[in-house]
């Protein structure tokens, strides 16, 4: 993988694991030369994961709606800063310029860019990974919920593995890494469905 887009919260938490968190994963990406593509932001999370990875020498694009940007939030430090009319654009984007998706803990924006990556690979518009680091057990009822889809029979037995979650970085990246795409919706027959 060259580049991960990294989704996460633009909040900065009363507890400093998570900003400490961010840092860890900035910093590791840079040093295993890996770029991050990101938000564009520069508070929370999100300023977090570019400074600590722009600080370890790596590559950081940002991507950036004109609202956002417009509010003086955007990040100048970035590698590149791209601004984009929307946030359908933006996450079109992360997908174009990305080998796969890594979400940290956040809020709704962050919640939209990950099932929005997971239904994507469902359907078939990308085959890349899309990794979860449940850092702290921050996903814990997420995953329980996405568990409790396919044991209903929302989510098919065949895309059980689409949502790659582990507690620790390392393991997260070897395992996304190591990802086999899966057979989407777009090329699987009627009787299948």
């Amino acid at each position: 993988m060259k580049r991960i887009a990294v989704y996460c919260g633009s909040a900065t938490p009363e507890d400093p694991r998570y900003m400490e968190l961010a840092e860890t994963v900035g910093r590791t990406l840079a040093e295993r030369g890996i770029g991050v593509v990101y938000g564009g932001g520069r508070r929370g999370l999100m300023g977090a994961v570019a400074a600590a990875a722009l600080e370890a020498g790596g590559e950081v694009i940002g991507v950036i709606p004109e609202a956002l940007a417009g509010a003086e939030i955007a990040n100048p430090d970035c590698s590149v800063l791209q601004v984009v009319p929307n946030m359908h654009a933006r996450k079109q984007a992360f997908t174009d310029l990305s080998d796969g998706f890594l979400t940290l803990p956040g809020g709704v924006g962050t919640m939209d860019e990950l099932w929005e990556a997971v239904s994507w690979s469902q359907l078939g518009y990308h085959d890349k990974p899309v990794g979860l680091l449940n850092a702290y057990g921050f996903f814990d009822h997420l995953l329980a919920f996405n568990r409790h889809m396919v044991e209903t029979g929302f989510i098919r037995q065949l895309h059980t593995g689409i949502i790659i979650a582990e507690r620790e970085l390392d393991l997260l990246l070897t395992r996304m890494t190591a990802y086999e795409p899966h057979v989407p919706i777009f090329r699987m027959k009627a009787t299948d469905l």
